[in-house]
């Protein structure tokens, strides 16, 4: 069992950038597949970017270009750097695994993108 701590998120103008960070309460060393997904208003919940494996990652086509997963595993953590930031980003942004663990999800953390 694992829990998440999604944090970073905030109000951005268009064009902004944030960082979100994911803090695991155990070692993450033994879980490749980490993913960040996000939830709009009124939506289903999103795949945003995943690691396929360790060093290898893959991303939603909306966000690609934009958006980099990252992982520093010493410090158990996952990170989400957004880039170029559109209002159509607009969310609460989650990590879990991929596929996701019903148990693991966690707050989440507000990103709103808007002038």
């Amino acid at each position: 069992q694992v829990q998440f701590v999604e944090s970073g998120g905030d109000l951005v103008q268009p064009g902004g950038s944030l960082r979100l960070s994911c803090a695991a309460s155990r070692s993450i060393f033994g879980i490749p597949n980490m993913a960040w997904y996000r939830q709009a208003p009124g939506k289903q919940r999103e795949l945003v970017a995943f690691f396929i494996t360790v060093g290898i990652t893959n991303y939603a086509d909306s966000v690609k270009g934009r958006f980099t997963i990252s992982r520093d595993n010493a410090k158990n953590t996952v990170y989400l750097q957004m880039n170029n930031l559109k209002p159509e980003d607009t969310a609460v942004y989650y990590c879990n695994t991929r596929p996701p663990i019903a148990s693991y999800w966690g707050q989440g953390t507000q990103v709103t993108v808007s002038s």
